[in-house]
């Protein structure tokens, strides 16, 4: 039950804060604006991109950790594609930023509501997504910290993103530099938060 609570809260939060950000009009995350420009130069809805580039991801992982590959990991990317265009559907009527202040908190409050998110539904250790587990992997095979990991995957679907003409802004740099560093902070915050929480919930339980 309570991996289950973990990965559905942290994919509903990491979706949240993914439509935040492309909401907040100053440019998506790098693997956001890639999914974007793919979606309005070639067709198909951002969700369907995740899943097409995630399968992508599943064979590269494989490869690289010479393991079987994860496809379980698609049934995730597929619930977060679906999140995704469920979130941009919802917010679509209810946000316009309007003033670069209002875009910057827009796009402030999905970043960092996206780290949470990742983080809250990693520690549930059930199939990451294929771009988290390319992170991971990646972080074990160089000896490299999440921050430094994730900021040169970011920097590689900048690129792309560029290619095809994604929402490319100062959001996508700030979560170049920022997006790894949030993530490499949030970890262990919310670790220690579900440890605290677990010894509470053992302290009220009734004895046996």
């Amino acid at each position: 039950m309570r991996t289950l609570v973990l990965f559905g809260g942290g994919i509903g939060i990491l979706t949240l804060g993914i439509a935040l950000t492309i909401e907040s009009g100053l440019g998506a995350s790098p693997f956001d604006a890639l999914l974007v420009g793919l979606s309005e130069q070639v067709g198909l809805t951002v969700g369907s991109w995740e899943v097409l580039l995630a399968l992508l991801m599943i064979g590269c992982n494989s490869l690289l950790s010479r393991r079987r590959p994860e496809f379980e990991g698609l049934l995730t990317a597929f619930i977060t594609g679906i999140g995704i265009d469920l979130w941009l559907w919802l917010l679509r009527p209810l946000i316009d930023p309007g003033l670069w202040i209002g875009q910057l908190a827009c796009f402030g409050a999905g970043l960092i509501v996206v780290g949470l998110g990742i983080s809250l539904y990693l520690h549930a250790q059930f199939a990451p997504m294929p771009l988290d587990r390319l992170t991971l992997v990646l972080q074990t095979l160089t000896g490299l910290n999440l921050f430094v990991t994730r900021s040169g995957l970011y920097f590689i679907f900048l690129i792309a993103a560029f290619v095809v003409r994604g929402p490319i802004g100062l959001g996508t740099l700030l979560t170049v530099c920022l997006g790894g560093l949030i993530l490499h902070t949030s970890m262990p915050l919310t670790g220690r938060a579900l440890d605290r929480l677990q010894r509470q919930a053992k302290a009220t339980d009734p004895p046996a």
